[in-house]
């Protein structure tokens, strides 16, 4: 049965790298599904490797398919650090999870909407039209970047940019349920 849920919120999570975002969101992402929220989207997760990260995978939420989408193996002329990255996989896997997500899911999630990801138009447009839908959403931004896809959504009135530390983690997590749902625990 799927709950009512509050008008809808639009949630930034920013934070420093290494500082928590990806866990926070898997952490409300699993707090909503417990309460029979149904979520979509895109998450990025990393790869590790014999106790190092060699790239990041990114996953459609809704059917859990999932791609790399950027590795130190990658020959690409898109780089992003020691990564080649895989502009296909966002442009295929990517955009196909905010489509689907907003046709089906009460609560989408776009995760590290970063520096890697804004090297494709075609992504860009698909984060923006996913932004002016009437659904919650949940999206991790990168801290720092000066990318103009972030700085738009930075600017944008409807949206509540929450940072992540290591202190709030936890706390943020149900914070943000909260918000969605309209109920606290």
């Amino acid at each position: 049965m799927a709950r009512r849920l509050s008008a809808p919120v639009k949630i930034g999570i920013t934070g420093l790298p290494g500082s928590g975002k990806t866990q926070t969101l898997l952490r409300i992402i699993q707090l909503l599904e417990e309460e029979g929220v149904h979520v979509g989207g895109m998450v990025t997760e990393p790869i590790v490797e014999k106790q190092r990260r060699t790239g990041f995978q990114i996953t459609n939420w809704l059917t859990k398919e999932h791609e790399v989408f950027a590795h130190e193996g990658f020959k690409s002329r898109v780089r992003s650090g020691r990564y080649g990255v895989n502009l296909p996989a966002l442009e295929g896997l990517g955009v196909r999870a905010l489509q689907e997500a907003r046709e089906s899911a009460d609560v989408i999630v776009i995760d590290e909407v970063g520096k890697m990801e804004v090297e494709s138009e075609t992504f860009t447009q698909a984060v923006i039209e996913t932004l002016d839908t009437k659904r919650s959403i949940i999206m991790t931004l990168h801290k720092k970047s000066r990318n103009p896809l972030l700085q738009d959504i930075r600017r944008r009135d409807e949206l509540r940019l929450l940072e992540v530390t290591p202190i709030n983690k936890n706390l943020l997590a149900f914070k943000i349920v909260h918000l969605i749902t309209g109920r606290s625990h």
